[in-house]
């Protein structure tokens, strides 16, 4: 698949992205005020761009640590099978968390983990996705925040890939794919 010729066409801006993560943090800062420390759960790959810039504007001590799942391979479509690949470093047992989401779709991704994460007794668990298709959910899950709804197209870039590309872009663009 990923041999296919594709150009990307801009969806959201990096500015649009900067401004709505701002705007995020000050919600999560109200929300988890008073907290010793916020556990903040990035998962892997695709999230590590977003949480970076993240943590960087929450007004809280933070703790990072990552869980690494796959459920793409190099494909376009979900395989709905989420494979852990990497667990927590940390216990999370009475602590707060902040599940990091760079995209729900199929929401299997994210309903797995945080099965997976309430099994460990947390204080106080939340999620936050930069990117949101609901029309692609099967499972019964959304994010407690969400940067942006978008329509059910591929995309990438700002951390999000496609077959390990693009992920250094820095907006997200929809890929269309050429000479089809």
């Amino acid at each position: 698949m990923p041999d296919r010729p594709y150009v990307i066409d801009k969806l959201i801006s990096a500015k649009s992205i900067a401004a709505r993560i701002e705007a995020l943090s000050h919600e999560i800062e109200a929300e988890f005020a008073g907290t010793q420390k916020l556990v903040v759960v990035g998962l892997l790959r695709g999230s590590f761009v977003f949480i970076a810039d993240l943590v960087r504007e929450l007004d809280l001590p933070v703790e990072v640590d990552f869980v690494e799942t796959s459920s793409y391979g190099n494909s376009t479509e979900s395989s709905r099978e989420v494979r852990i690949l990497k667990d927590l470093r940390g216990d999370i047992e009475g602590r707060d968390v902040l599940v990091v989401e760079d995209i729900v779709d199929t929401g299997h991704t994210l309903f797995h983990v945080l099965g997976l994460l309430n099994s460990r007794r947390p204080h106080k668990l939340r999620t936050i996705a930069l990117l949101d298709k609901p029309s692609r959910r099967e499972a019964d899950i959304c994010a407690d925040w969400t940067g942006f709804e978008i329509p059910d197209e591929f995309v990438v870039g700002y951390g999000i890939d496609f077959a390990q590309r693009n992920r250094n872009l820095p907006y997200i663009g929809k890929v269309r794919f050429t000479g089809e």
